[in-house]
């Protein structure tokens, strides 16, 4: 008989309306056996680290019109990316020890019977940096900024929320093909992070801007040609008054909206047609076969020192929820992870 052993997890209480706390999730123990069923296709991971994402605030919400992914379910484990090392597999695909990537529970161990998952190919960078840097937000910023932006050099760059886990690798991606890069962040220390650390050639903190365009007519005066939109909301309205002829909006996120039980309305779209600007949404699913060329990319940059990455690291599965809740206060300082387990 397989061993059982006790698996703590982080459930979500009930469906949330408003700003999420941390008591809207409490921490429990099970009992899971460390085997897989004979005859699936599953896998038992261990899980190492846990990433928060600002997607799965929406995810608290029941029957999310028209979203891309199915909402939580109240009395189960909360699931999103993270790192694992498989402990058992029926699945062909994956052997015992396999170190790998993807949708995992919020747990110390998780049975996954249809995996959504990627073998980690560089073990010799930190395994976190597939929740971030390697994993689903850098394929993001990789994706939104070379593929929908279509970006040339000498341009000017927008990033909102810039300091986050796919914000502060748009702006560095930008700076590497020579643009001019500017970043809006939530407090003075991630103003400074941005332009001392990663290279924007200008930051503004927007809580402290009281005309945001005004802001923007300070940092691009000629205009913006390329904006990474992850915030909506008032933000979005003032760029639409910034933006070039020939402009192109990326909209990865609007995380300003996700606790709002009625959307901002946004006021200068017109200008979208008198500007000819291209605004495209996308999933960064949608561009998982660029994976391969992506890392050849940027592994040699890491390993360089071309390209740092930011994180922001909470000690244990039972700091998730507050490290979770945290993202929409702004209180992280580049990609919030959660450091489940060593390997």
């Amino acid at each position: 008989m397989a061993e059982m052993v006790s698996n703590k997890q982080v459930i979500l209480k009930n469906y949330v309306s408003g700003f999420p706390k941390e008591t809207d999730m409490y921490v429990t123990t099970s009992l899971i056996e460390l085997k897989v069923p004979k005859g699936s296709s599953g896998v038992l991971l261990k899980n190492l680290y846990l990433s928060c994402d600002p997607y799965m605030r929406p995810r608290m919400t029941k029957d999310m019109e028209g979203s891309y992914i199915e909402s939580f379910e109240p009395g189960l484990p909360i699931n999103g990316n993270g790192v694992a090392k498989v402990l058992d597999s029926e699945n062909p695909e994956f052997k015992k020890g396999d170190l790998v990537w993807g949708m995992t529970g919020w747990e110390e161990y998780s049975l996954i019977t249809a995996p959504y998952l990627f073998k980690v190919p560089h073990a010799d960078v930190p395994l976190s940096y597939y929740t971030g840097i390697l994993g689903m937000p850098g394929m993001t910023a990789y994706a939104g900024f070379y593929e929908v932006c279509s970006p040339k050099q000498g341009e000017c760059v927008f990033i909102s929320a810039a300091s986050g886990a796919v914000g502060q690798l748009v702006g560095q991606f930008a700076k590497l093909l020579g643009c001019y890069v500017v970043g809006s962040a939530g407090s003075k220390d991630k103003v400074d992070l941005l332009k001392n650390r990663l290279g924007f050639d200008e930051a503004f903190n927007y809580k402290e801007e009281p005309d945001l365009n005004a802001a923007l007519i300070r940092c691009f005066p000629e205009g913006v040609d390329i904006y990474f939109e992850n915030v909506g909301g008032k933000m979005l309205d003032a760029v639409l008054l910034n933006m070039k002829i020939g402009g192109r909006i990326a909209v990865c996120g609007m995380i300003s909206q996700y606790n709002l039980d009625e959307s901002d309305g946004v006021h200068n779209l017109m200008r979208l047609i008198s500007k000819r600007v291209r605004m495209e949404g996308f999933l960064v699913s949608d561009y998982n076969h660029l994976y391969p060329k992506f890392l050849e990319m940027i592994i040699p940059h890491i390993k360089g020192g071309e390209i740092v990455y930011v994180e922001d690291t909470a000690e244990g599965l039972e700091s998730a929820p507050a490290a979770l809740v945290g993202l929409f206060s702004g209180r992280n300082l580049g990609k919030q992870v959660v450091a489940v387990a060593s390997e």
